[in-house]
């Protein structure tokens, strides 16, 4: 072969691999969607409850369990900043260009049934641009009925109404009482009293299932763990939210921050975001805020040991948060928590540090917030630092709704306070992909 043959074959390979280099960047910067995880089936058989059927209604007379509300990531991961995720600034641009009433939209969560949207959800989605959803109820129907109406009412939610940012789409899937979505595709999860037996790591591989099997009907937030530390097994029945159901991973802040940790991460393994709840405790209380009124925790300080779980989740990572309906006589006795800026701004972003996404428990069916108005009930908890209002009761949602369009039209400071929280969740929409 001749100089110039071999001259002209090593240019003609040099330009091949400037060639795949520079695909190969393309790909890279570009950044190509990895695939969604697909549902698999847990490898663990799920435990069950030797004295209580898990499908089971509580017996006649019993406080019920939390059916209107209602992780960690790995420990290396963080809370997401504006300058995360796919769409960087994408958040600051989807704010300018969404009216008040738009962004009104961004701070509500609007319940709908997960066995089919009602014309008042609709409506609150169709009309008054609500922007997330938390799917409520229950079904057996399993996987692809439940798949067909979460995309059913998903839909509603894109386009020019919300300046094209995608909603988060929530459920409550704790085990045990609390399981919203069930049937065929879905494991039966255990009760969170059963799951903090388990080994940690067994814990870890079941949550990244039941992720999995969330994520592949639509669902990318859990409303769970819970984080409430019931302080002991003899005082779990008194303690009507969380003991008397088993919801509690165990009796003392270690218990519940190893096992609650595994729960939310296993969820972020599936990318479902957790959410700890319900800060800064539950388990200390005897009544219920979703049938009772006048829950009050005087126990409970402002720097307790027990709220060790949430600042671990915190520490870890997990993106959203859910403030508990109760009174805390020894924090902010003149204040329902959610509508406390002691607990919300103070303590939550404060002395915790969470940077992420706060949301009420829910702030409309609940007896607990019977006595304020709906109207102020959404106001109230922004104004106590707040970034976004659980409303399990959709058609209760125009009244809480048009309160927050008014009260920012008459004040730019609460106006101020609304962009703040709007744009927060539309970060967290940019980091989770849900923008553009």
């Amino acid at each position: 072969m001749g100089n110039g043959t071999k001259r002209w074959l090593i240019i003609g390979a040099g330009i091949v691999v400037v060639a795949l280099v520079a695909v190969f960047a393309v790909q890279y910067f570009t950044g190509a969607p990895e695939a969604a995880p697909s549902a698999a089936g847990s490898s663990a058989t799920p435990r069950t409850t030797p004295d209580r059927s898990e499908s089971a209604a509580p017996s006649s007379g019993a406080p019920s369990p939390e059916a209107g509300t209602a992780a960690p990531p790995a420990p290396s991961a963080s809370p997401a900043t504006p300058s995360s995720g796919p769409n960087p600034g994408g958040a600051q641009a989807a704010l300018a260009a969404m009216s008040l009433e738009q962004k009104v939209g961004q701070v509500l969560m609007v319940a709908s049934p997960v066995t089919g949207a009602t014309a008042e959800s609709l409506f609150a989605l169709d009309t008054l641009y609500v922007g997330n959803i938390f799917m409520k109820g229950r079904s057996t129907a399993g996987q692809s009925a439940i798949a067909g109406e979460v995309a059913s009412v998903t839909g509603h939610v894109s386009g020019s109404r919300t300046a094209g940012a995608l909603p988060f789409v929530a459920t409550d899937q704790e085990g045990g009482f609390v399981q919203i979505m069930q049937g065929p595709g879905f494991d039966t999860m255990p009760q969170a009293v059963e799951q903090g037996e388990l080994p940690v790591a067994e814990l870890l591989a079941n949550a990244t299932t039941w992720g999995r099997q969330l994520a592949a009907v639509g669902v990318n937030v859990n409303l769970a763990p819970v984080l409430d530390t019931v302080p002991s097994e003899a005082f779990a029945p008194k303690n009507a939210p969380i003991g008397y159901f088993g919801r509690e991973f165990g009796f003392t802040p270690e218990a519940v921050s190893s096992h609650g940790l595994a729960f939310a991460q296993g969820m972020a393994a599936a990318g479902v975001e957790a959410t700890s709840k319900h800060f800064p405790g539950l388990g200390r209380v005897t009544e219920n805020t979703d049938t009772d009124a006048g829950v009050k925790d005087g126990t409970t300080v402002r720097h307790d040991p027990y709220l060790a779980p949430f600042q671990d989740a915190v520490d870890a990572g997990v993106p959203w948060l859910m403030i508990s309906n109760a009174v805390y006589t020894k924090i902010d006795p003149d204040n329902m928590a959610p509508f406390s800026p002691v607990i919300v701004t103070d303590m939550v972003r404060g002395d915790l540090g969470f940077k992420g996404i706060i949301v009420s428990d829910d702030i409309c069916d609940a007896v607990q917030v019977a006595s304020v108005p709906v109207a102020d009930r959404g106001v109230d908890f922004i104004v106590a630092g707040g970034t976004m209002a659980l409303c399990t009761n959709e058609s209760l949602v125009p009244a809480m709704y048009s309160g927050i369009v008014q009260a920012a039209k008459g004040d730019p400071d609460f106006a101020k306070q609304v962009d703040a929280a709007a744009l927060l969740v539309l970060q967290a929409k940019a980091a989770k992909g849900l923008l553009g």
